[in-house]
């Protein structure tokens, strides 16, 4: 699939904690947040993220999923599919990917979804949560999809996510 002319590419990814926030067994990865995201802002390429993005219980209601305070949501939009894949893949922000199984529970459904917006669009948390239900449902599309339906996405070939990122 190739990106449409004057689009960027959104991401979200959702996960719950196995414990909240404040318990011990997440706190090196409550305490990575801000310089992951912060190196994420300063990334060639990077365009906008949802405020409290990957900050379970913030204030921000925006960013919360059904009101449970260990579910982290992360909404981005960058401008294409390399400059997000270098981030994902050529930075810490990998360190900390390859061991998300110690922080995170395995939620049993698909977690990350993609899609193309107009330049200069901010989703909502609405609107990537629509996204990701109807990849789960129908599979890859125009509409929603992950890393496979990007012939570009040379690093996930690479790098591949192992079963558990899809579960």
């Amino acid at each position: 699939m190739q990106q449409p002319l004057n689009h960027h590419l959104a991401e979200l990814n959702v996960g719950r904690l196995v414990a909240p926030t404040d318990d011990p067994r997440v706190a090196e990865f409550m305490d990575a947040l801000d310089r992951i995201n912060g190196l994420g802002k300063r990334m060639p390429g990077f365009v906008w993220m949802m405020e409290g993005s990957g900050e379970p219980g913030t204030g921000n209601t925006d960013a919360k999923i059904g009101g449970d305070p260990q579910h982290v949501s992360n909404l981005t939009v960058w401008e294409n599919v390399e400059t997000l894949e270098n981030f994902v893949w050529n930075t810490v922000h990998r360190q900390f990917y390859e061991r998300r199984t110690e922080w995170f529970e395995i939620l049993g459904e698909m977690h990350f979804v993609m899609w193309w917006v107009p330049e200069g669009h901010q989703p909502t948390l609405d609107e990537a949560l629509e996204k990701l239900d109807h990849l789960r449902k129908h599979g890859n599309s125009d509409f929603a999809f992950d890393w496979s339906w990007l012939e570009q996405a040379e690093l996930y070939k690479r790098g591949r996510c192992g079963a558990v990122a899809a579960e």
